[in-house]
């Protein structure tokens, strides 16, 4: 899914939620299946997922291009300095 793919189907989400046609919980639910959707298809091959696991961090899902890297971003968004793993998606 490209980019422009996933906004359209997050505002897709959005207008029917803000029509009543859905309620919060779908439109939670359409908006992080877009958004996982998008993470595990770049286009970039030199980008790949990665998951957090470990006090803190559990479930954090980060775009990296290596091992290293992704633990730089998942403790630059989480700010944790526990230790943790991380398992590319």
């Amino acid at each position: 899914m490209d980019r422009i793919s996933a906004l359209r189907n997050v505002e897709d989400a959005l207008t029917a939620y803000e029509s009543g046609e859905c309620d919060l919980a779908r439109t939670e639910e359409r908006v992080l299946t877009v958004l996982r959707s998008y993470a595990t298809d770049f286009d970039d091959a030199a980008l790949a997922s990665y998951r957090a696991s470990g006090p803190g961090v559990d479930g954090v899902v980060v775009a990296a291009e290596s091992e290293s890297e992704a633990r730089a971003r998942v403790r630059a968004v989480t700010g944790t300095s526990e230790e943790f793993d991380v398992t590319e998606l």
